[in-house]
């Protein structure tokens, strides 16, 4: 079957931008997949559920290539180069590793120090205001950026700019404005790039620029920038909106955030994996596109290029997956999300991810024993499009 009616996303305002859950898990009741028109415009089929969304997230059937995307789609890729985001097997498996071999969970490890100096610097910047801040502002922004900076040894980075290019390049704004975003991003990375060849140090940019296998393979040119585009704006964007929505989060259920102030050394690393879980920062992956008919739960997805996007966000609220899904438990057994993907696409950032989360949220509190919300839940502004979930804002006080 493959004759349902539309469901316009768009239509739902910004109801749907403040809460997707309760439309996915409609959604999910009727069946694991629908056709929908996303707030971007486009017409697409949305994936819900943990055993359809794992299955659909390691399906090579559909692909990344942008060359497999129906011409009648009106969609256009918008970041630059060529990354492993946007390619199958085997140039991905070439890609990552390449990339594996430098970005180690060794040299993530030895960036712990770095982080909490960083993360102290901006707590320390941040207290010294009179008792209430925009947490996004200060901290769950600041931070990522600049540990992406230190690791791509790029410590003077333009942060306004990049924030505002990199905003609205992930961001559902008209695509004129993405592709111009892009454009401005792509010159100043390329600039970045010739530089780190005449002047090379012990960053990460400088490592994958040299960096070759064993058969003498290294990143191309376009690799290069593509590699440069997806640490900096998927490096960043990620970890933002992990710790502004576990902010969010424990400050919501008081009950879960007296529980972790009891008990930081036990209970931190799981509470880091309940928040991805919980309502993790990529509501959707990146595109998919069907290079053949596929079936799921019985509705037969065209072949052709068809846009296919996997509710990741409805998979981790799945009950059949996890009992009681809309609850926030720090406690629960949250192993098994797939906030960060599944199968050859898994993040190879995850690990940066957690570290900086639970350095950021865990010297937040500790500093901040009285931290409460400085503005109502269903008040707080949501960003835009189904790519990234995170508020524009999070006001504070303490």
């Amino acid at each position: 079957m493959t004759s349902e009616a539309i469901v316009d996303l768009t239509a739902l305002g910004e109801d749907f931008t403040r809460d997707p859950y309760p439309v996915y898990a409609e959604l999910r009741e009727r069946g694991p997949v629908h056709r929908i028109r996303m707030p971007e415009g486009s017409d697409a089929w949305l994936v819900v559920g943990y055993e359809a969304g794992r299955a659909a997230l390691a399906d090579p059937r559909l692909s990344k290539e942008w060359r497999n995307a129906s011409p009648d789609l009106g969609v256009q890729q918008v970041a630059s180069g060529t990354t492993m985001l946007s390619s199958d097997a085997p140039a991905h498996t070439r890609l990552r590793k390449l990339v594996t071999r430098e970005f180690t969970p060794r040299r993530v490890e030895q960036m712990a120090p770095r982080v909490q100096e960083m993360t102290d610097a901006l707590l320390d910047t941040m207290l010294k205001e009179p008792g209430r801040a925009d947490l996004v502002e200060a901290l769950s922004f600041p931070l990522p950026i600049t540990v992406i900076g230190d690791l791509l040894g790029v410590p003077s980075l333009d942060q306004d700019s990049f924030r505002e290019w990199s905003n609205a390049s992930v961001s559902a704004t008209a695509l004129a404005d993405r592709l111009a975003a892009a454009r401005s991003m792509s010159e100043y990375l390329t600039a970045l790039l010739a530089d780190k060849r005449e002047n090379p140090g012990g960053d990460l940019m400088s490592a994958l620029i040299h960096a070759a296998d064993e058969d003498g393979d290294r990143l191309s040119g376009p690799e290069l920038l593509g590699m440069a585009w997806l640490l900096l704006v998927a490096g960043h964007e990620t970890t933002v909106n992990l710790i502004s929505n576990g902010v969010l989060a424990l400050l919501s259920n008081p009950e879960q955030l007296a529980a972790l102030r009891a008990d930081f050394d036990g209970l931190i690393e799981g509470a880091i994996e309940e928040m991805l879980r919980y309502d993790g920062p990529v509501e959707t992956p990146t595109y998919r596109f069907t290079t053949e008919p596929v079936d799921i739960g019985g509705t037969v997805v065209p072949g052709g290029g068809e846009l296919v996007l996997v509710a990741m966000a409805d998979a981790n609220r799945d009950p059949a997956r996890y009992p009681e899904p809309s609850r926030f438990d720090i406690r629960r057994d949250a192993r098994g999300h797939v906030a960060f993907g599944h199968g050859i696409h898994y993040c190879l950032g995850a690990p940066l991810a957690r570290l900086e989360a639970r350095i950021a949220i865990r010297s937040l509190l500790e500093r901040c024993p009285d931290l409460a919300l400085d503005i109502h839940p269903a008040a707080v502004t949501w960003r835009s499009g189904m790519l990234v979930r995170g508020p524009e804002s999070l006001p504070v006080r303490w």
